[in-house]
């Protein structure tokens, strides 16, 4: 386990994914991370690449050639090398080895960076196409908060409140993880999503496109919260497993293959496409309070 810390918050990070497991505020003793329960869930944060979501059939085609991934990749199984530590920023390192490149037939270098600024956790992703050719792949992150964040509150308390009052359309989740065809209608004209246990009986609540670009998990009743950004994530995806005391916040460069994808890798949506030796960078922060 590594840990950094600075004057007001402690992170730890597990080398097998770079998973974020612990966000300890010192100045109100909170641990605003998802105790990653097996009952529930075992995950706290995993990361998600190279692809985010499911594939048709758990099968990708590239260059006539069919690959097979599974959900969210492969990439929170791996264990990370610390390429460098600072007191309050750490540097994960990923790269590609036999095993990957017989199901990912690209050569990379992926790190997680997390750093931290205040009361502020920043993580970033980065990736590096090492290879000749173009890479085309899909990266994102599944945090899992806290919910309740305090003992005189219950879950049905706390609300997620957007910065942009706007339409929510919701991508449904066909079987298998497929997104459907068509959005139903889900929150329409509002910045807020109340947290219920049953909003997530049917797997989770995906967006696209959204104009927010920062979120606040809060609560009227008590002054403990968190303010999440995703600015250049084009997809977000809100969930919790049935019944558990966490919600995840998850940016997305990437999402699930749709009922109709013709599971060709370049044609996927969301796909990211990235040239011989260049680079991709994308941040998120969480802030707590």
């Amino acid at each position: 386990m590594q840990i950094i810390e600075n004057q007001y918050l402690r992170a730890s990070i597990n080398s097998l994914g770079a998973e974020l497991v612990s966000l300890f505020n010192k100045e109100n003793s909170v641990e605003y991370m998802w105790e990653a329960n097996p009952t529930f869930w075992g995950k706290s944060s995993p990361v998600l690449f190279p692809i985010v979501g499911a594939l048709k059939n758990n099968q990708y085609i590239y260059q006539g050639h069919t690959y097979t991934l599974p959900r969210h990749g492969f990439a929170r199984e791996k264990v990370f090398k610390v390429e460098t530590k600072k007191e309050d920023s750490i540097v994960f390192l990923l790269t590609e080895d036999e095993g990957t490149l017989k199901i990912f037939p690209f050569t990379f270098e992926f790190r997680l960076i997390y750093t931290l600024i205040g009361k502020t956790l920043s993580v970033s992703y980065s990736v590096t196409n090492t290879g000749n050719d173009e890479m085309y792949f899909s990266v994102g992150g599944h945090p899992a908060f806290a919910v309740p964040l305090s003992d005189d509150t219950v879950y049905e308390d706390y609300y997620l409140a957007f910065n942009q009052t706007e339409d929510f359309p919701r991508w449904e989740l066909a079987n298998g993880g497929l997104i459907k065809k068509e959005a139903s209608t889900f929150l329409e004209n509002t910045n807020r999503l109340p947290l219920t246990k049953e909003l997530f009986y049917q797997d989770a609540l995906v967006f696209k496109h959204l104009e927010s670009t920062e979120v606040i998990l809060k609560t009227d009743k008590a002054p403990t919260q968190l303010k999440f950004t995703f600015e250049g994530f084009p997809f977000l995806g809100i969930w919790a497993a049935i019944n558990a005391d966490f919600v995840c916040i998850e940016p997305w460069c990437g999402i699930a293959d749709s009922e109709i994808h013709k599971q060709e890798l370049p044609e996927k949506e969301g796909i990211e496409k990235l040239s011989s030796k260049g680079n991709f960078l994308r941040t998120w922060t969480v802030e707590v309070f």
